[in-house]
């Protein structure tokens, strides 16, 4: 379980294409306290910690994930949004994020202006139900509120920090990204989905 605070900017240091898979190699400053077998969303994305070495730790990427994420397009270089499990005595800064990707939507368009920037983002079908104007969203695993949203695309509202802190700083139009819709609209979609009459 994550919030969707950002703690660091990663630099993937290598990438291994594998037939169904891939392996992915961060270079970081979390390691303090990370072991193997530890959960770090990156870019949103759950993975698990299988080796680490001082400022290194490697993932491994199934296909399910190459699918259903923008992981797959990363390249060696590319700057990466990090966040460790939140503990159970943290505080909740964000939102309940699960780093299980609902869909990948790409940057429509950006305004910038002298203190926050608003950014337009398209929604992959079906995902528009489970947004609300001020709700939340994780972009890319950052806890975001929605300003509007429609049935092909949200817009989003980035203070300095946020663009300081994350990739938001350098993402441009048509970057793709990660998004995971607040896991309670999920519910209550999914609930609300198996006790209304469905029409045919």
């Amino acid at each position: 379980m994550f919030t969707g605070i950002v703690e660091e900017l990663g630099t993937v240091a290598a990438l291994e294409r594998l037939d169904d898979a891939a392996r992915i190699t961060i270079d970081c400053g979390l390691l303090d306290d990370v072991h193997t077998g530890d959960s770090i969303a990156v870019n949103g994305c759950c993975l698990t910690v299988t080796e680490y070495d001082g400022r290194r730790w490697t993932a491994d990427v199934m296909q399910e994930s190459l699918n259903r994420t923008s992981l797959g397009a990363l390249v060696e270089g590319d700057q990466v949004n990090l966040e460790r499990a939140m503990p159970v005595t943290a505080r909740l800064g964000g939102h309940i994020v699960q780093g299980h990707v609902d869909g990948v939507g790409t940057i429509l368009a950006r305004h910038p202006s002298d203190h926050w920037d608003i950014v337009e983002i398209s929604l992959p079908p079906g995902l528009a139900p489970l947004l609300v104007d001020k709700g939340s969203i994780a972009v890319d695993g950052v806890s975001l509120t929605v300003v509007t949203v429609t049935d092909d695309r949200f817009s989003v509202s980035l203070i300095p920090e946020t663009l300081a802190r994350t990739t938001f700083g350098t993402r441009a139009v048509g970057d793709r990204v990660n998004l995971e819709a607040d896991v309670l609209a999920k519910h209550v979609a999914r609930l609300v989905t198996a006790y209304l009459p469905q029409e045919n």
